[in-house]
Order: C-alpha cells, then structure tokens, then sequence
C-alpha cells in the first residue's frame, strides 16, 4: 500500500474511532463496534457504512421513511450524465424527454452503451463512478452514462432503500426511451451498479424486459435486501453477474444472479483493508481493474461454503471485465493481492 493509500486508510480509521468514543459516551445508543463484527443481518438496528468517499457513517436501520421527502425525491429527479472520449472528464447532460439533449451531445447509437449507478450517500462524481467510467474510456471508444441520483441517495439510508425500485424504473424507462429516439442495441447494453446501484440497475434491466444483453452488482447491498423481491435477480438482463466483497455485513451474501463471484471468500476483511467499509468498496476498485486488464480467474464451486472458504477448483471464468457477450452460471471463487491491480 502507498503512503496516500496508507493516510487515507487511517483518517478513516480515526473516523470510525472517533464515532466509536462518542458512542460510548452516549446511553441512548448502544456500543457499535468500527469494525461491524456485532452485525447480525435482520437483527442488528446499528452498522457502520461509507459515503460515496469511503468515510464511514454510523446508520440506524430503524430509522423511519421520510414519505414527504420520498415523493419529491425520487426516479424523477435522476440526471443522466454521458461521457465519451470526446468528453472524458467534463459530463454532458441527457435529458429525458428532450430529444435535441441526445442532438446535441457526443452519444452514438452505434458504439456500446454502459450505465454506472452510485449507491447510498453519493453522487455522481463520487469515486465509483470515477474509478469504473475511466476503466471503460480507457478499454474502449464507448457511451459511458453516470446516473446521478444523488437527491434521494443523500437521504437517510431506509430512505434512500425504499425509494430504489422507483429509481431504477425511471432508469429503465430513460434507457427504452434513449435508445428509441437516439439509436442504440440492447446487445450493447451494460448495466453497472454498487451497493444499492446494484438493486436500482436490477430494476432498471426488469423495466426494460430484461432486454441488457449484460448486468452487473458490485457487492449488492445487503441490509433490508435479503429476500427483498425487488433485489437485483437474474431477471434483469441477458447475462446477471454479482461480485460479493462484504457478503453477510454491508453486502448480500447469497447468490442472487446467474454468476455469483466471491473474491477471497466475499466476506470482510478483503486483502489491504484495515476497516469493514473498505470491503465493501472493494468491489468497484476488482471490477475497475478487471476492465482494464481482464487477469481475474473465478473457479468454479460446488457450493457457497467453498467460495467462502477459497476452496473451489473446478471450471475457470473470468470475474468482471468489460466483454459484452459474456456467459456463465455458478458460484465461482478466487483470491486477489492487497493492491492495484489486484
């Protein structure tokens, strides 16, 4: 790890110690550990989750809906940001119903299409979609689309949770309406999406008759989405694909999409991560750096117990990358290094 990587790791740290110490001084809340090791999925009321930065924020999975704010903040608020390599680092703004913004914009019909969702508390120019859009320019001349739901994701996480389907039809419907008045393919189509951008891509992919050719979940968030039926499934596209760093805390741990990736075991800690938060971020740094250079090989598993447990030696696909005909089904394992690249 470099010394940047090393003083941003242990401002993080401090963070979550420093809401540790201020918990402790307080009777109303219990104590929460910063390492999220008390976590019990559909019993634990408190856990630890990062912003689109990565710093860490206590959350109340209690917490009640704020409905007002949920009715004038939600899928209809969406912006729609396109960047190409024309206009690698300075977005240009689609927007729906407004054909002369596809006019007037760099977007091509006949280049491939990616979508990247951010999850709770972020925005667009938060690092996932920063990390990921540039892994994309760089692979490929591409339409890359940010989406920014920034409105409602910067809510209260039930919130922000509850108001996910909504988003993600609104997603779906811009894509249907994108690609009729701008040109595009569903076979061109991939859907990228972490955290609760997992969730909102999974609708999104439903809403368009699960016509992307390709979707992907990076480590799709777990509280309030086990057995949620409005989770991301393998309804979504043509090919769903999962990758699970922080299964069983903030992440789902099960298999949810026809290939379920469990890079050291899915579960916290990852390789190089010194606080739970990290683990879950970790999922967007593997897939940025798969599209980049492809050198990740899943094994295949007999069951989730072997992928938890780094023991799966059976038939080899490749985690992540940008391939837009890919294939498979499975539970597949594998194990990365501490650093970029992985």
């Amino acid at each position: 790890m470099d010394s940047i990587s090393i003083v941003a790791a242990n401002m993080q740290l401090f963070v979550v110690l420093a809401g540790f110490i201020a918990l402790c001084s307080s009777s109303a809340i219990p104590l929460v550990p910063g390492d999220n090791s008390h976590y019990v999925e559909g019993e634990s009321r408190y856990i630890w989750m990062p912003d689109g930065d990565g710093v860490p924020h206590l959350v109340d999975l209690e917490e009640p809906v704020d409905y007002s704010l949920l009715s004038s903040r939600n899928g209809a608020n969406n912006q729609y940001w396109l960047f190409t390599r024309q206009n690698q680092n300075s977005h240009q703004v689609i927007t729906n119903g407004n054909v002369n913004s596809i006019r007037n914009s760099n977007y091509r019909a006949n280049r491939p299409t990616k979508v990247i969702v951010h999850g709770w508390n972020s925005n667009g120019n938060s690092e996932v979609n920063v990390m990921v859009r540039q892994a994309f320019l760089a692979a490929q001349d591409c339409n890359v689309i940010v989406v920014d739901w920034r409105s409602l994701a910067n809510s209260n996480y039930i919130t922000a949770s509850n108001g996910v389907p909504g988003v993600g039809q609104f997603l779906g419907n811009f894509l249907i309406w994108l690609f009729n008045n701008g040109g595009g393919n569903w076979n061109q189509l991939h859907l990228v999406g972490f955290s609760l951008g997992a969730h909102i891509v999974g609708n999104a992919g439903r809403t368009a008759g699960g016509r992307p050719i390709r979707v992907t979940g990076l480590d799709p968030a777990g509280p309030r989405w086990g057995g949620n039926n409005q989770a991301l499934n393998r309804n979504a596209g043509r090919y769903v694909e999962a990758i699970h760093t922080d299964g069983g805390l903030l992440g789902i741990f099960d298999r949810i999409a026809d290939a379920d990736f469990y890079p050291n075991g899915g579960r916290n800690p990852q390789p190089g991560c010194a606080i739970s938060t990290c683990s879950h971020s970790r999922a967007y740094e593997l897939f940025a750096s798969s599209v980049r250079t492809n050198h990740f090989n899943g094994r295949l598993c007999s069951n989730i117990n072997q992928a938890q447990n780094n023991q799966c030696s059976g038939s080899q696909l490749r985690m992540g990358n940008g391939i837009l005909n890919k294939s498979g089904s499975g539970i597949y394992g594998l194990r990365t290094t501490n650093r970029w690249p992985f």
